[in-house]
């Protein structure tokens, strides 16, 4: 699913299966898959995007990675609380971060092991771990693992991309998100990388979106 091809035809398929997609994908231009390393730090970084901007998170990881040196589970659970906290991150993400590496020490994740798990017992693992959700899970398993039907509907991009695509008023929420990706089957991935690259389009100016539909007037 990674390749050229793949993504392509996958971009054809699910333009034949939901009008929003197919107006997603007549507009992006192709694109490659999202990868990153898989492993502690990586879970660590996405952990310190929650309900922040990527610049921000950028600048609290360069923070802790300057005052760690290495950022793994013993020299995170080398810092307390108000450490981690001087770094940048809030309590609740010093915390979550220190549960990430308590699971990762005490042997309740293991990131090679996760590979072989399907993907709901993969996403279960990661948020059994405080702290964890299930956006965090599923951005985690696409962009680490490479898998490529998992679709992280709280992802407030996804839901404004669609939108966009859709001409609708108003977004879709998670809930709903979930429920319409299901039609969209093997192939989550894929529309979540084509709604991000449209998503990112409409904001550079680059792509143009569909006029919000006229709502109806009752007399």
């Amino acid at each position: 699913m990674h390749t050229a091809e793949q993504i392509e035809a996958a971009r054809a398929a699910l333009g034949l299966l939901d009008p929003g997609l197919a107006v997603a994908h007549a507009a992006t231009p192709p694109f490659a898959w999202r990868t990153k390393p898989s492993g502690f730090a990586e879970l660590i970084k996405l952990v310190l995007e929650q309900q922040v901007s990527v610049a921000s998170a950028i600048a609290i990881w360069k923070r802790l990675e300057a005052g760690l040196g290495t950022v793994d589970s013993a020299s995170i659970l080398g810092c307390d609380i108000e450490t981690l906290k001087g770094f940048g991150l809030s309590g609740p993400k010093a915390r979550y971060v220190h549960a990430v590496a308590e699971a990762e020490a005490c042997g309740a994740i293991d990131f090679v092991a996760l590979r072989e798990l399907d993907d709901l017992q993969a996403v279960a693992k990661l948020i059994a771990i405080k702290g964890i959700g299930r956006w965090t899970a599923e951005a985690y398993l696409m962009g680490c693992e490479g898998r490529t039907d998992l679709f992280p509907a709280g992802d407030l991009a996804l839901q404004e991309g669609l939108r966009m695509a859709d001409g609708a008023a108003i977004r879709l929420t998670e809930k709903a998100l979930y429920a319409r990706a299901e039609a969209w089957r093997p192939f989550r991935g894929v529309a979540a990388h084509l709604l991000w690259a449209y998503y990112t389009g409409v904001k550079r100016g680059l792509i143009v979106p569909p006029a919000p539909a006229a709502s109806l007037e009752v007399g």
